[in-house]
């Protein structure tokens, strides 16, 4: 690959700033320069690959990466720093955004390490404070924006998270930095992303199953009847569960329906999303004796 020919990919991968001179080619021309390159052992078949990604991510915008607003875990900024801890150990998140009133009125981000240290210098702090005295600023971008600007600038103001804005003005949804890295270098796995059974029976009074489960096949399963209202719109149980909390559910979250108490379990991945739910016969109330008379 000629020196001319790699300044311009460069200045496609990282912007105009670092290559001001050169001029951008058609994507389709680099991919073909990419793949020359390869055919000639100057670009190893893992650098090409990735390559590619970075001139594909060129024309993604955030909408398209971001973690839409129903999956966004988000904390009250009226809560008290124990309230706000205990949720955010339980999310498995370190930063966490602080709203009021609102999700379309997100106020800050709340970091876990924040909060903690807080609690840990003053433990009488826990129950007297609330979170949104501790919380960081929050950076706003339009869900318009292309997702490679947004990551030279995270990088640039060292920032890990923003907030999409969608084009009223209202949360759209979030993106962090790994969210645009996982387009490059493919989805980052978990060692806990292994295949859950999705009805394992514990007892003949509860199991654990897959938060993917289908709801007709949770019916089926369990011998019960869902709520037409509530399953319309959901096609799992852990969307079920997210609609009856009207919230992203985290490890704790509990809901009784059909007489099956659901709980969520353990998180996975890098997003933390719920795997497994315990399911628990609800134990129906003793009738009262009836008292004979003499």
């Amino acid at each position: 690959m000629s020196d001319p020919q790699f300044k311009l990919l460069l200045r496609r991968i990282f912007g105009e700033r670092w290559f001001p001179q050169a001029t951008a080619d058609k994507d389709q021309e680099l991919h073909e320069l990419i793949d020359q390159a390869s055919e000639h052992g100057l670009v190893e078949e893992s650098e090409r690959s990735m390559i590619h990604s970075v001139i594909d991510l060129g024309g993604t915008i955030v909408r398209e990466l971001m973690v839409p607003r129903t999956d966004m875990v988000w904390m009250e900024g009226n809560k008290t720093l124990r309230q706000g801890l205990s949720l955010a150990l339980r999310s498995g998140f370190t930063r966490i955004p602080v709203i009021e009133e609102n999700l379309d009125n997100v106020i800050g981000i709340a970091y876990v390490k924040d909060l903690a240290r807080r609690v840990h210098e003053r433990h009488e702090s826990e129950q007297s404070e609330v979170v949104e005295q501790h919380i960081r600023k929050a950076t706003f971008v339009p869900e318009s924006k292309e997702a490679i600007e947004l990551l030279r600038e995270m990088q640039r103001d060292q920032i890990h998270m923003a907030i999409v804005i969608d084009e009223y003005g209202g949360t759209a949804g979030l993106i962090t930095i790994e969210d645009i890295l996982e387009e490059i270098v493919g989805e980052i796995g978990d060692e806990y992303d292994d295949d859950q059974e999705e009805v394992e029976w514990i007892d003949e009074n509860s199991a654990r199953i897959s938060a993917r489960l289908h709801v007709e096949d949770f019916e089926e399963f369990f011998k019960t009847k869902l709520d037409n209202g509530l399953t319309e719109d959901v096609d799992s149980v852990g969307g079920l569960l997210a609609t009856v909390l009207g919230r992203v559910p985290i490890p704790g979250s509990t809901i009784t329906i059909a007489g099956w108490k659901l709980t969520a379990e353990r998180p996975v991945g890098r997003r933390h999303r719920i795997a497994t739910i315990l399911a628990t016969r609800m134990q129906e109330e003793p009738m009262p004796e009836k008292i004979s008379e003499l």
